[in-house]
């Protein structure tokens, strides 16, 4: 007890005597002095939260005044999982972000709050993770999302930003309403708001309706279809640094929040299996074929991210499944890929994101139809994003196949199940899992060749180059993560193995069927895969480096590739990702949406009239729901409009009647 309490006051200490000399700090050490501060508390909570991945769960309690009074913490292994995922991921973005936002000349003061901001930001997810108390997780929970959304909005001077922030800070208080409400009804039934409260309303009460109101409250936040339309807008406006650290942490939050209502279930396990594995279906392909036809880069990569989550959503359907059925293998694949590719798509998203972030800052443009070619000018970010893309898209060597392998090995399992309705659910998910790998290959295929293949579509003032140092470091660091779990899988799945075993410690159908060797084989099988892999991938690299020097010294010539005889050619013959993704959304027309700012041509038109192109796709919930709902409020609205007519007369007048009106109530004991 007394080491958890130094560590937590030392991390509080440096945390408010950064938080007030920070903005006294010369504008060129702001950037250092938050990575110190971040990088500490990473790693006092990392020391901090490490023996829980052994199985030692460490609970305390702390005096937050005369209404909480006494908030209990609790990490176990699931809280540890995901706070060392947080810290590792902050600690990546504050290294990126301390060379990306150098380009920025901004003034003192928005570069003070921008750095105070991710402080409080990395700390407020951190203690999500910690709280057992419904009131006082609900503050760390609007912590975190004010901070994010004051994050995202850094370039406020942006209309779309600031619509961006807005839309992202609704749905985050919608997310609220929902999770209040579900903290309310267990306040009302036990009279506590303690996290063990939620496990005695489980243990007498109907699981599945205040599971599916914490499911939709913590669905906003994990980019749960139709919940996730704050992902595309809220990415693309926000300062790269801070697009991956939400994209691979603050949605992960929302699948935190899940998992550990899930360990309070008594009942209804299958049922809300078949109801989350549906959903996720759903949108994992939703989000690939959205990802797949986008052109700006960043909403491509927001897109991807919801259809990751889809994929995390897979292995909990399989795991409540595994539960409901008493099968230990399908509890332990589901919860243990899902776990491991919350760590995974941690580490390739914000990959992803960083090598984003290097190509617009160099390129100052999300478009990749107006990129092209540089791989020859920044080779470092290219094979970079090379790498993230074949690991998003569940190749090996590296580790998105993994988790993605667990998962598929678990819906194997359940075709062994005796019901007939789930192993048809389980068929039909393992096509669409097939789909979605399917189309991430498609979608990063069109990304890497439009961005970084071919030829310059446009000519920049300035040429593309390299970036820094302290931007590349992150970014291999991560790679090195990555590699440790494709060629080490058997540890990580035996540190998701253990989070499994202790998540539903009091339910013992499963957990008296689990035995260490139960994901040994598939381990094995993992480790072999990428070890061949990798050994393909060091003899090409061999043979690359054997050309090379047989080439040392000798004079080369460059030249354009051989065109068929054309002796024309023009950077727009190329494929550009437009045509490339066309095909696919044209097929699918009826869920992607094209708005198009061109007329197309006509069957006979021989000899057309000049005209300009232009097109981009809606998202579909957005376009037939949120935006119709909307116009229908603004509509309501207007016919209030009378009330703010900016006449004064009107305003006193206003005043006078409330005045009135009190009186009157007063007058007949109707207000005390």
């Amino acid at each position: 007890m007394v080491v958890w309490s130094i560590l937590l006051y030392s991390s509080w200490g440096i945390t408010i005597l950064g938080l007030l000399g920070l903005p006294f700090v010369p504008i060129r050490f702001k950037a250092n002095v938050t990575v110190f501060i971040v990088v500490a508390n990473a790693l006092l909570t990392s020391w901090l939260v490490l023996p829980s991945l052994r199985g030692e769960a460490l609970s305390f309690v702390f005096y937050a005044g005369s209404f909480v009074q006494e908030v209990p913490v609790m990490i176990d292994g699931l809280s540890a999982w995901f706070i060392l995922i947080i810290n590792f991921t902050s600690v990546t973005g504050i290294l990126y972000g301390s060379g990306y936002m150098k380009s920025y000349t901004e003034p003192h003061t928005k570069l003070s709050l921008h750095w105070i901001l991710y402080i409080l930001f990395h700390l407020s997810m951190v203690w999500v993770c910690l709280l057992q108390n419904g009131f006082a997780f609900l503050i760390a929970w609007e912590a975190m999302s004010l901070t994010s959304m004051l994050l995202v909005i850094f370039d406020h001077n942006n209309t779309r930003t600031i619509k961006a922030g807005i839309n992202y800070l609704v749905q985050m208080h919608l997310s609220i309403v929902f999770l209040t409400i579900g903290f309310v009804w267990v306040y009302f039934v036990t009279g506590s708001f303690g996290f063990e409260a939620i496990y005695l309303f489980f243990l007498t009460q109907k699981n599945i309706w205040l599971f599916l109101i914490f499911f939709v409250g913590f669905g906003f936040k994990a980019g749960f279809i139709p919940l996730h339309s704050w992902l595309p807008h809220a990415h693309p406006a926000a300062p790269s640094h801070i697009s991956g650290v939400m994209s691979g942490v603050i949605v992960k939050l929302g699948i935190y929040g899940m998992m550990r209502m899930i360990s309070f279930l008594h009942s209804d396990f299958e049922l809300l299996g078949e109801i989350v594995i549906s959903i996720s279906v759903l949108m994992g392909l939703y989000g690939i074929l959205n990802a797949a036809v986008h052109r700006d880069f960043k909403k491509m990569l927001a897109y991807c991210t919801i259809e990751n989550i889809g994929i995390v959503g897979i292995g909990l359907g399989i795991g409540l499944i595994g539960m409901g059925t008493h099968s230990a293998i399908l509890y332990y694949l589901g919860f243990g890929g899902a776990l491991l590719h919350v760590l995974n798509h941690s580490l390739f998203k914000s990959l992803l994101f960083y090598a984003a972030g290097s190509v617009y800052q160099q390129t100052h443009t999300r478009d990749m139809e107006k990129l092209g070619g540089l791989m020859k000018r920044m080779p470092q970010t290219a094979v970079i994003f090379l790498i993230g893309a074949v690991a998003i898209g569940g190749l090996p060597p590296f580790n998105g196949f993994v988790s993605e392998f667990v998962i598929y090995s678990g819906l194997v399992e359940g075709l062994k199940l005796q019901s007939i309705s789930l192993i048809s659910l389980l068929i039909l998910t393992f096509a669409g899992l097939s789909l979605i790998g399917g189309l991430s290959i498609l979608t990063f295929t069109k990304t890497f060749g439009t961005i970084f293949l071919g030829t310059e579509r446009e000519q920049f003032h300035q040429q593309p180059k390299e970036v820094s140092k302290i931007m590349l470091f992150p970014q291999y660091l991560i790679i090195a993560v990555m590699l440790s779990v494709a060629v080490f899988p058997q540890w990580y799945l035996g540190i998701v193995g253990k989070i499994s075993s202790d998540l539903v410690s009091s339910w013992s159908p499963v957990r008296s069927g689990f035995t260490p060797s139960i994901l040994d084989g598939y381990s094995k099988t993992m480790s072999g895969i990428s070890l061949y892999s990798l050994i393909f991938i060091g003899l090409i690299a061999i043979f690359w480096l054997i050309r090379m020097y047989a080439i040392k010294g000798k004079s080369q010539l460059i030249d354009e590739t051989w065109g068929c005889g054309y002796q024309a050619p023009h950077s727009r013959m190329q494929y550009s990702g437009k045509s490339f993704s066309k095909p696919l959304a044209k097929m699918m027309n009826f869920l992607l949406i094209e708005k198009k700012m061109y007329p197309e041509l006509r069957p006979g038109e021989i000899f057309p009239k000049g005209r300009k192109y232009s097109s981009h796709y809606l998202d579909f919930f957005e376009h037939h729901f949120i935006d119709k709902m909307n116009h229908q409020i603004l509509y309501f609205i207007n016919y209030f409009k009378f009330i703010q007519n900016g006449r004064v007369q009107s305003y006193v007048m206003y005043g006078i009647v409330f005045i009135i009106a009190i009186f009157i109530l007063t007058v007949f004991n109707l207000v005390k």
